[in-house]
């Protein structure tokens, strides 16, 4: 695709993740994909940021805590929100 802009290769993968937004609140929602540079995540239309705001993201389930995350939204579609690594 010539207007692709990524630069990372995108890996398909399901996981839950917990988002946190300053006027959203705390959500848990799961991955479709995840690169080097981001993740998408699956969210409900009326729970999406606007392109810009940043969100803190924490995969959930593994065997020790994850990390917490700042992430920012650069994409929103119908299906949820790609999220850059900050």
């Amino acid at each position: 695709m010539a207007d692709d802009k990524r630069e990372h290769l995108r890996t398909p993968m399901t996981c839950r993740i917990k988002i946190c937004h300053k006027e959203l609140g705390e959500m848990m929602v799961k991955t479709r994909d995840i690169s080097e540079g981001g993740v998408f995540v699956i969210l409900d239309p009326e729970l999406t940021p606007p392109v810009g705001d940043r969100v803190t993201g924490q995969i959930q389930g593994l065997m020790d805590e994850a990390p917490v995350v700042d992430m920012e939204v650069v994409r929103v579609e119908p299906e949820g929100v790609g999220l850059k690594f900050i």
